[in-house]
């Protein structure tokens, strides 16, 4: 018997199948199905109020998920760790919070918790990361708590990229940033993107022509009535 000359795709990494979410008598979303393969890019689009952001905490685990199931890497939520689901599919703040001290501490800092060990943080990784998008080695020497907004945002999505995941939702990640800051950050997650096959994200913005570079697929939640 000759050996087959196609090979089935690879599964996707994400798959959420009949998701739905009410508030009281309202529903936001009823039946939701979303496919993400590797390397794919969605924006998730809608109205305000159509539940942009309570989608992509559904999908990090962070939201209680009421109706549907949610697989990642072909494990399903149910069976799951939490904080190691999390961990895998990264939820990204509008406003991050960052502890205090300077930047790279805070770019550290995660790499002590429990669920990232085996992982360690890099300096050469970050200062490599800012040299990209041509940003020096010292702004790691700055401390949190004189950050802009902006810089804040970028220090936030620098940190999850070195922390690996596999699924990023972006949630308004360059809303307080300039256009030049707005483009290193896509230019870092399309880095990340293209590092590993095995990597996908999700964003939302406001910015209509942002979500027409930064996605190749999309998905447009409707307002509830």
């Amino acid at each position: 018997m000759s050996a087959p000359t196609t090979s089935d795709p690879p599964p996707p990494l994400l798959a959420a199948r009949g998701l739905g979410c009410t508030f009281g008598a309202r529903a936001l979303w009823h039946d939701l199905t979303l496919t993400v393969h590797g390397r794919e890019r969605w924006a998730i689009v809608g109205p305000s109020g159509s539940g942009k952001t309570v989608l992509l905490r559904t999908l990090a685990g962070l939201a209680p998920r009421q109706a549907g199931t949610l697989q990642l890497d072909g494990q399903d939520f149910d069976t799951a760790r939490p904080p190691a689901w999390r961990a895998r599919a990264m939820y990204l703040a509008q406003r991050p919070a960052l502890p205090e001290g300077t930047v790279a501490a805070a770019l550290a800092a995660p790499f002590r918790w429990r669920i990232h060990r085996g992982k360690t943080f890099r300096r050469e990784d970050a200062e490599r990361a800012l040299a990209d998008i041509g940003i020096g080695a010292d702004f790691l020497a700055q401390d949190t708590d004189r950050l802009s907004g902006g810089e804040a945002q970028l220090v936030a999505v620098l940190r999850a990229l070195l922390l690996g995941p596999t699924l990023l939702l972006l949630d308004e990640p360059t809303a307080s940033l300039d256009p030049a800051r707005t483009a290193h950050v896509e230019t870092l997650i399309a880095h990340w993107l293209a590092q590993q096959p095995a990597r996908a994200c999700l964003w939302t913005s406001h910015d209509a022509a942002q979500l027409a570079r930064v996605s190749d697929h999309r998905l447009t939640l409707e307002a509830a009535p």
